[in-house]
């Protein structure tokens, strides 16, 4: 098979068992799906089946695992499927899930690895989405992960670890994440914990499925298993979880990531950074400020988003807004508390969804988009200074002129507002 072209699981297949943090039993089973639907989790133990797209718009949160939301749907803990996925180089797949976190199994990437092996692949025959790195790109975080990526053939990574445990310490090495190099180096190493965390852990509801069964756990000087698979397990399971967090970019991603104390925060921010040096080098569904000025006839103040990200015509769009101290309304909205009215927000998404509607125009230069009806606004959470809100922003309903939309905006792929509008284009 052709590593340039997608593929998906030839035919379907189960891993079962209990959730790591959750302690939930779970079973989950990857589908073969259609080119370009990409990876999706579907909870098939909620009502409706809701379905959650794996990719950096939906991360939730990355607090000792990697977890995905949409809405008040959430899968925990995806970054050991995801790491599989990627190592066999699966574009496609349904991941029905019955419960809140796929299954931990012994620990490591193995049993999702061996269970893609059996299912097999088929290639279909579509070009695969690839990010290769260019030019040389540095990330850092606050937690003190950091990362330098260079140019490379194929995906390389330099990874070294330092924990102040005698069983760990500092521990460095580079793996070149191919199939096979995968399976033998990476695919069995398990991940690990600290016995004296686990109250701590339990009471935040964290860990609750954790056991020597399924984590390397470390008291004050040793490690409890038996043995441990490799010597510097801890820093392979470390790298495994980096190939599974950057599986979030839903492309293959060539070059050599040096990473520093690598975590799944930091590899979420790398995933991110990846993904707008690609978006920049291809200057493909990007819309600067400058273009957003010449479709909308908004102005400062009330120009409010920054940049489109992704546009789908007729389909979907996607839109930022960075929402900084100095914005004019905060110096009457509460500046001693400075929180972005609702409204506003409301009317962000409106501008995002208007240059999707825009497109609808034989002359969009002079058209002008009428909202006319707002339905199901929900707002979530207060948007503050030094947030920047995602809007996601979808075609439901078109009737001549008239459309429904419906969107939603995400801090750090938490929802903070969401509703539909209905909207008419007209002649100016």
């Amino acid at each position: 098979m052709s590593p340039d072209t997608q593929k998906t699981v030839l035919r379907s297949v189960s891993v079962e068992g209990i959730g790591v943090h959750s302690g939930e039993p779970a079973v989950l089973t990857l589908r073969p799906a259609e080119p370009d639907t990409g990876v999706r989790f579907r909870r098939v133990d909620l009502d409706g089946t809701p379905e959650i797209p794996a990719d950096l718009a939906h991360v939730a949160a990355t607090d000792l695992g990697t977890s995905l939301c949409e809405g008040d749907v959430r899968v925990l803990t995806v970054e050991h499927v995801l790491a599989a996925l990627a190592a066999h180089r699966v574009d496609n797949v349904m991941l029905e899930l019955s419960g809140p976190e796929p299954p931990i199994r012994d620990g490591s990437f193995v049993a999702y690895f061996d269970a893609i092996k059996e299912a097999g692949l088929t290639d279909q025959g579509v070009p695969a989405r690839i990010v290769e790195v260019t030019d040389p790109l540095e990330v850092r975080v606050d937690s003190g992960a950091s990362y330098v990526v260079a140019a490379n053939s194929n995906l390389r990574i330099s990874a070294t670890i330092d924990f102040e445990h005698p069983a760990i310490g500092r521990q460095f090495g580079t793996f070149d994440i191919t199939r096979q190099a995968f399976e033998s180096e990476l695919a069995t190493a398990r991940t690990f914990g600290f016995k004296a965390d686990a109250e701590a852990l339990h009471e935040r509801g964290l860990a609750l499925g954790a056991s020597l069964e399924n984590t390397v756990v470390l008291d004050d000087h040793r490690v409890l298993n038996d043995e441990l698979r490799f010597p510097d397990e801890f820093l392979r399971h470390k790298v495994g979880d980096l190939v599974g967090d950057l599986a979030l970019l839903g492309a293959q991603v060539r070059g050599h990531i040096v990473a520093d104390r690598p975590s799944h925060e930091g590899n979420v921010a790398l995933a991110r950074a990846l993904a707008g040096q690609d978006r920049r080098k291809r200057g493909n569904g990007v819309v600067d400020i400058q273009r957003i000025m010449k479709c909308l006839p908004h102005r400062y103040p009330m120009l409010l988003i920054d940049k489109i990200l992704e546009f789908e015509a007729e389909k979907r769009i996607v839109g930022i807004k960075n929402v900084t101290i100095n914005e004019p309304f905060f110096q009457g909205h509460f500046p001693d508390h400075p929180i972005m009215p609702g409204v506003l927000l409301i009317e962000a998404m409106a501008q995002v969804g208007g240059l999707l509607l825009m497109e609808s125009a034989e002359h969009p230069e002079d058209s002008v988009v009428y909202f006319m009806s707002m339905d199901r606004v929900k707002w979530r959470k207060p948007v503050v200074p030094g947030d920047q809100v995602v809007f996601e922003v979808e075609l439901l309903q078109r009737r001549g002129t008239v459309f429904r939309i419906g969107g939603v905006g995400k801090v750090d792929g938490e929802v903070v507002v969401e509703g539909e509008l209905t909207a008419k284009v007209m002649d100016k």
